[in-house]
């Protein structure tokens, strides 16, 4: 079969690989009809996290058709269209019972974090869903069946971002006529002001340095919108035009922002996880005792991080990876009745065979890319 496959820093492929085959009595192959590359697979290829080896199949944001099942599977058939979200869990631990199914105690042999597709040995080494067929195991938990009324476009996004943009916002304690910041317009960004917007929150200040994406916020978002490399300090003139700082601020960047020289050079060296400049903004731009929610992924150890000046003014800071499976059916709801769209963030679509070129487009910012789908 054909599949987006790493093989270096910067450098994906698209191969022919082995297809998956059942292992165990509650897998599932799905036949893949549409998936998505996302932010935080840049972070694979760049670098950022460990042993993911040349050959791996990337993508975590995957949906389609069930072709084949393991004889103790009971949640869905042959011929089902469905959803597959990103955590691998097994739905029996204390963490998949508790609504924390991103940590799941049995999916991952390689470490304490939960399983997730595509996302290196580290994480469980799960071969991911750009390709043309996936195995899901633990099909009895995770993959959730599609009405045929709704397109893959509507909800191919249950798999990761719409889940986490919710999830961000609900760890950030957004309430009506809040003021809430939302760092970063990517994908997640734009998905997490609309759901501020859709708590209630008064008013939304989206923060990027790409003037296309900003424009995106506003145009379809109603958002205010600021770019932060048109200040010395992006932080103190949130502050200001906040009076004081916003109730929440969201980090939708994670390590992919703009890094100094330093962070470049630690970064490069293993010293550091990648770039803390959208931490330093909301450390600034978050009112006292307000809160900030970390989305998006940041790696492994930080130097200079700024914990002082979240201690001191009574911040509560949240972070980690969504417990996607908690928020599909809830969220579901909401797209059958009209009262939920994604769609609008979608820029590119491209058949799996584009997919290097997909990526080259999402990392450089290029043709104002935002989201890309890809076709098997």
């Amino acid at each position: 079969m054909k599949a987006i496959v790493y093989e270096g820093i910067k450098n994906v492929r698209v191969r022919d690989v082995e297809e998956p085959k059942i292992e165990k009595r509650d897998d599932i192959i799905v036949r893949v009809t549409s998936t998505a590359i996302c932010g935080s697979d840049l972070h694979l290829i760049h670098g950022f996290v460990p042993n993911l080896p040349k050959g791996f199949v990337l993508g975590h944001e995957t949906m389609g058709v069930v072709e084949e099942v393991g004889k103790e599977v009971t949640k869905v058939k042959k011929g089902d269209r469905v959803i597959v979200p990103f955590p691998v869990s097994c739905g029996h631990c204390w963490y998949c019972e508790h609504d924390l199914s991103s940590q799941c105690d049995n999916s991952n042999e390689n470490g304490e974090a939960g399983g997730m597709f595509g996302y290196s040995n580290t994480f469980g080494g799960y071969d991911g869903g750009q390709a043309e067929f996936l195995r899901v195991p633990y099909a009895n938990v995770g993959p959730t069946v599609i009405p045929e009324d709704l397109t893959d476009e509507q909800v191919l996004f249950l798999t990761d971002i719409l889940p986490t943009s919710l999830w961000g916002v609900e760890k950030a304690n957004v309430k009506p006529g809040d003021t809430v910041i939302v760092l970063g317009s990517g994908p997640v960004g734009l998905l997490a002001q609309k759901w501020a917007i859709h708590k209630g929150a008064s008013r939304v200040i989206a923060v990027d340095r790409l003037d296309y994406r900003l424009n995106h916020a506003k145009d379809y978002n109603q958002v205010e919108v600021v770019n932060f490399e048109k200040y010395d300090n992006t932080g103190e003139y949130l502050k200001e035009i906040t009076r004081g700082g916003a109730d929440s601020v969201i980090d939708c960047v994670g390590m992919d922002g703009k890094m100094s020289n330093i962070e470049k050079i630690e970064s490069m060296l293993k010293l550091q996880g990648g770039s803390k400049s959208a931490i330093e903004i909301a450390t600034q731009a978050v009112r006292k005792g307000g809160t900030v929610s970390l989305v998006g992924v940041y790696g492994s150890k930080y130097n200079m991080f700024p914990l002082g000046d979240f201690f001191s003014r009574n911040i509560t800071l949240t972070m980690g990876q969504c417990p996607v499976h908690s928020y599909v059916d809830p969220i579901l709801k909401l797209i059958k009745e009209g009262n939920f769209d994604a769609t609008d963030i979608i820029t590119h679509r491209l058949s799996l065979d584009e997919g290097e070129h997909g990526y080259k487009i999402f990392d450089g910012k290029k043709e104002d890319c935002i989201k890309v789908i890809l076709k098997p």
